[in-house]
């Protein structure tokens, strides 16, 4: 995804909010272009979010266990297909299961399968999702909600990639790499012994921290317009821009909820939509209030996008094909911005 596909000037405290809105209104020349397809569904440009999509491309050619921590909607699923489609196992199956939404007393046999008679309702033989992730990766999401009788033969999967079905005796070895999710402190499970500690410490052979909304809040004006793009085209409505008032309020919130409480919000604003824009209502949070202030979110858009263009015109600000005519501004304009911004040159054929 290039980043003039995404992310626009702004400067000004008093017009920052509206120039942001840009990005989200179907008449501006930066929305004139869809938005690039997002990677397995990620969406951003921020400096936290490249971090760990940095951390992603390290490990995934490796066959390291992955751990993947964060807060409950932060976008964890998509970071492990990420790991999986940049692998060497991306041609295989990626397979899903989620520790917690199984009964106890299923998700062994989920996991492992089963065979005949194996329980009362076995009645033929069940391959396990460990099994047909074969040559592929499996996906363990909310491994902190596995129950302590199966962590061993988790454990034993881990390590030896083999095992038995429920009910039968014949060892099965599989070629699978493991990537968990959680939204727990696996460590502090441990240290109250309701996690063992031995499995946490396999789990964790590389960890990546996916960052909450509120730390990555740069990605929220860009989130918004690809969740209304979306929306629009899920519900055949035409979707107008936001309005400013209300991206100042999507900035602003702490959301405990995350990207998914963004979505929910967005979806909720365009059900109920029936003008020219779309108005996010006042959101209700007893959270404390964020630590970042909008500004400076959209100060460091600001600077992030205006090095991109920079660098394509290779610091050349001048002339039809400088930096000011590709940002649509005066030379003067975008001087005045690179000092408030702290932009300095960087090349000797800079330009004034």
């Amino acid at each position: 995804m290039k980043t003039g596909d995404a992310l626009i000037y702004v400067v000004d405290d008093d017009v920052s909010v509206r120039e942001m809105n840009d990005v989200l209104s179907p008449d501006s020349p930066a929305a004139a272009r869809p938005l690039a397809a997002p990677v397995s569904g990620i969406v951003g440009a921020s400096a936290p979010l490249r971090a760990v999509l940095q951390q992603v491309e390290a490990v995934a050619k490796t066959e390291a266990t992955v751990l993947i921590q964060g807060e409950t909607g932060t976008g964890k699923e998509r970071i492990a297909r990420r790991v999986h489609e940049l692998s060497d196992r991306a041609q295989g199956p990626f397979v899903t299961l989620n520790c917690a939404a199984i009964p106890a007393t299923l998700l062994e046999s989920e996991l492992m399968g089963h065979e005949r008679g194996a329980f009362t309702g076995a009645t033929g033989q069940r391959i396990g999702r460990f099994e047909l992730a074969e040559h592929g990766t499996l996906f363990l999401d909310e491994i902190g909600e596995l129950p302590l009788e199966l962590q061993p033969k988790l454990l034993r999967l881990l390590q030896e990639r083999e095992f038995e079905r429920l009910g039968g005796n014949r060892t099965v070895r599989a070629d699978v790499r493991v990537v968990a999710a959680t939204n727990r402190d696996l460590k502090a499970m441990a240290a109250q012994r309701t996690f063992r500690e031995d499995l946490y410490y396999r789990l964790s052979v590389f960890p990546i921290a996916v960052p909450p909304l509120r730390e990555r809040r740069q990605d929220i004006p860009l989130l918004a317009r690809y969740f209304l793009e979306q929306l629009g085209c899920r519900m055949r409505k035409g979707v107008g821009p936001l309005s400013a008032r209300s991206l100042g309020r999507l900035l602003d919130h702490h959301w405990p909820g995350n990207i998914r409480e963004l979505q929910n919000v967005l979806e909720r604003a365009v059900i109920l939509a029936d003008g020219d824009s779309i108005d996010v209502p006042q959101l209700a949070t007893d959270a404390p209030a964020s630590p970042t202030p909008r500004t400076q979110a959209l100060n460091e858009v600001s600077k992030a996008h205006i090095l991109s263009i920079l660098k394509e015109t290779n610091w050349v600000i001048a002339g039809p094909r400088g930096a000011a005519a590709k940002l649509d501004m005066k030379r003067t304009t975008l001087n005045f911005r690179m000092k408030k911004l702290g932009i300095a040159r960087q090349a000797p054929d800079f330009e004034q």
